[in-house]
């Protein structure tokens, strides 16, 4: 019975939200592009169950371009209402329509000039004739075995914020770096890295000229506290790599090199990487050729950094 009962809920909630896509309009079309003509910020609103879905629309706004804040429709009596300002949008949800809360705050959003989408059950309630926008979801049946917890509408209310802030996000053209952005602590934003954001760069990436001894590239790498060294020729452009690996290689079997210059013993034309490519991508390459040191080189040829296969798994890449 309760195995019924619950599949009965997710039909209820399901069917909900594919009401939702015939209803989809020219007002759907308008509120996208009031939103993206937008100087402000997408100021969204809502009272219980409807803020709660609100705060997470908001927040869908924010992580993916648009400026955008919950503003508590009872707060906004008490001071609050000054975080609304002319050029931002004001996306309203309720869905009777009828909330006391909101109702009261549409005259003053009214004075302020700032423009209302109602995301609501009806377009002639008074949510929707006091809003210069309506997007009307219809009657729905709530899931709830009494009619009245909200269930379906609050769930209706989320997809429809959903298709907008993501219609928006399409719209912009906003990109996957763009997302990694504002998420860097997430498990997307850490497989976005670029290799520049990892390499190593500066006094961590010694680069020395051809004739450089192998003992002061030593020296050089043991400072750096580095795998590798790049080597570069006389135009500046990588010529070679020299690793703790070709080090121990090296020692074992002449261990009287250490005078001659790098370039004999380094090894040459080796595999690099642009500073642009994603982080995951040069941890594959890393992997697929068995190495634990990758250089990477501007679109000139010249070595501008070191990517260590430790510092890939250090920030969670694999």
């Amino acid at each position: 019975m309760s195995l019924e009962h619950a599949r009965e809920v997710l039909e209820s909630e399901a069917k909900a939200i594919r009401s939702l896509i015939p209803r989809l309009n020219g007002s759907f079309e308008r509120a996208v592009l009031q939103i993206l003509e937008c100087r402000g910020q997408v100021v969204v609103t809502g009272m219980g169950k409807a803020g709660i879905i609100g705060q997470k629309v908001s927040a869908t706004f924010a992580s993916t371009g648009t400026p955008s804040i919950f503003l508590h429709p009872a707060e906004a009596y008490h001071g609050d209402l000054g975080r609304v300002r002319k050029d931002d949008v004001v996306l309203a949800l309720s869905n009777s329509g009828e909330t006391e809360e909101l109702l009261r705050l549409m005259p003053l959003l009214k004075r302020i000039a700032t423009p209302v989408i109602a995301v609501t059950s009806r377009a002639a309630s008074s949510l929707g004739e006091l809003s210069d926008i309506v997007l009307e979801m219809g009657r729905i049946e709530e899931a709830c075995p009494l009619g009245l917890a909200p269930s379906a509408s609050t769930t209706a209310l989320l997809a429809l914020g959903d298709a907008l802030a993501l219609t928006v996000l399409q719209s912009r053209g906003f990109s996957k770096e763009q997302f990694a952005f504002y998420h860097p602590a997430g498990d997307l934003g850490r497989k976005l890295q670029k290799v520049r954001d990892v390499m190593r760069s500066g006094d961590r990436h010694p680069i020395v000229p051809e004739e450089t001894s192998v003992a002061e590239a030593i020296v050089l790498i043991t400072q750096a506290r580095a795998g590798a060294i790049s080597i570069v020729g006389p135009g500046g452009r990588l010529s070679g790599i020299f690793t703790d690996g070709d080090l121990r290689r090296l020692v074992s079997r002449t261990p009287n090199r250490l005078s001659d210059p790098i370039r004999e013993v380094m090894t040459r034309n080796p595999k690099t990487i642009a500073p642009e490519r994603l982080a995951t991508e040069a941890l594959s390459v890393l992997r697929e050729r068995k190495i634990d040191e990758i250089p990477v080189v501007n679109d000139r040829g010249e070595p501008i950094g070191m990517l260590d296969i430790q510092d890939l798994l250090d920030v969670d890449l694999a």
